[in-house]
Parts: structure tokens; C-alpha cells; sequence
């Protein structure tokens, strides 16, 4: 799972790598206070192994993973590694809440520019009937075609293709004078999709 920053219910988890030294939970605890501040944080203390938590957090998708052990605290750091990417960022533990938000701000932009680009991909025109029907069983996604606004249209179109109304856009593109379907004049322009 991958959840963009803004909705997901954790936003940070601290992981403490061998927490079992001394002055490791003691640090990732005191980073987690600090980050509550500004942005939804677990810290995970359980006796579980690192790996099983990295994997764990990812099937839950959660966007940033901090991790620290005795070597990051040596060096003044801790690491970020991103869901999305799985890149990993070193940073100064001084730095920590700028960086946080910094990165989780970048993330859901990398993911809102990714979606919309697959959105704009996985998006046809059809101007004609048998276009759709073709549009329809040879491509997954969107397609964009104008309607009466007649409930049987609609209905035929779902009887013969499966795809139904998703959408009616406030802003209107005019993609020709008649509905898909009946061929009467068209009033709005409608994305049409297929459940899978």
C-alpha cells in the first residue's frame, strides 16, 4: 500500500535499530516527541526484528520510515527512506522536523504528478459508438464521450459494454454535437469507465 502523506493515519514510523544498546530507544523516543509536533509519528519498540517492522509498515503505507540505531546516533543522523521510491535520505537529527515535512510534502507531489499522469494516460475520446465499444474492450480506463442526458442511453451503454457514468466535469470540453449512444443532440461530455 502506498497512502499519500496528507490522508495516511501514520505519516512517520521511528523504527530503533538495535534497541537493545544502550541510549537507542532513549534517542528514537525523544525524535518521536519531537516530531509530534508536526506530523502524525509511531515510534515501533516492539521485539520484533527491523526487517519484519520495515515490511510491516510498508503493507500498511505508511509514506516515511525513520530509522535510528547506535551508528546514526554516533554521527549526528538518522535515515528516511521514502514508500514510495524506497530511497533512502540521510539526515542531521538537528534538521529532523524541517526535513520530515519537507520530504513528505515532496512525496505528495511525486504521487499526485504520478496519478495524473496514469489518469491522463489511461484516458480516451470517443465520438462514435462502435469507437467506445472498441475504446472499451481493448483499453483499461477512462473514456470521454457526450450524452443526451437520456437514462436509457445510459442504460444501453451499460447493457452493451459494462461501462457506466463516472463523471460529469464542471468544466465541459465539447467533443461533438451528439450523443455516443442515440446519436441526438449532446448536452454534457461524461467520463465513462468499466468496474474491474
Amino acid at each position: 500500500l502506498v497512502l499519500p502523506p496528507r490522508v495516511a493515519p501514520i505519516q512517520v514510523v521511528v523504527i530503533p535499530i538495535s534497541q537493545h544498546l544502550e541510549g537507542v530507544l532513549e534517542k528514537a523516543s525523544e525524535i518521536c516527541s519531537r516530531l509530534s509536533g508536526v506530523v502524525r509519528v509511531k515510534m515501533d519498540d516492539s521485539d520484533k526484528s527491523p526487517g519484519w517492522k520495515f515490511n510491516e509498515y510498508e503493507m500498511k503505507g505508511v509514506p516515511l520510515r525513520l530509522e535510528i540505531g547506535p551508528k546514526d546516533i554516533e554521527k549526528g543522523q538518522v535515515v528516511l527512506v521514502r514508500r514510495d521510491t524506497r530511497e533512502k535520505t540521510f539526515v542531521p537529527i538537528d534538521e529532523i522536523e524541517s526535513k520530515v515535512c519537507e520530504l513528505l510534502d515532496t512525496i505528495h507531489d511525486d504521487l499526485l504528478k504520478k496519478a495524473t499522469r496514469l489518469r491522463d494516460e489511461k484516458t480516451y475520446t470517443a465520438t462514435s459508438f462502435s469507437e467506445f465499444e472498441r475504446i472499451i474492450s481493448e483499453t483499461p480506463g477512462f473514456i470521454k464521450a457526450m450524452r443526451c442526458g437520456e437514462l436509457s442511453c445510459e442504460e444501453a451503454i451499460k447493457e452493451k459494454t459494462g461501462a457506466t457514468s463516472r463523471c460529469i466535469p464542471f468544466d465541459q470540453e465539447k467533443l461533438s454535437d451528439y450523443c455516443v449512444c442515440c446519436g441526438e443532440k449532446a448536452q454534457k461530455m461524461v467520463y465513462w469507465g468499466k468496474a474491474y
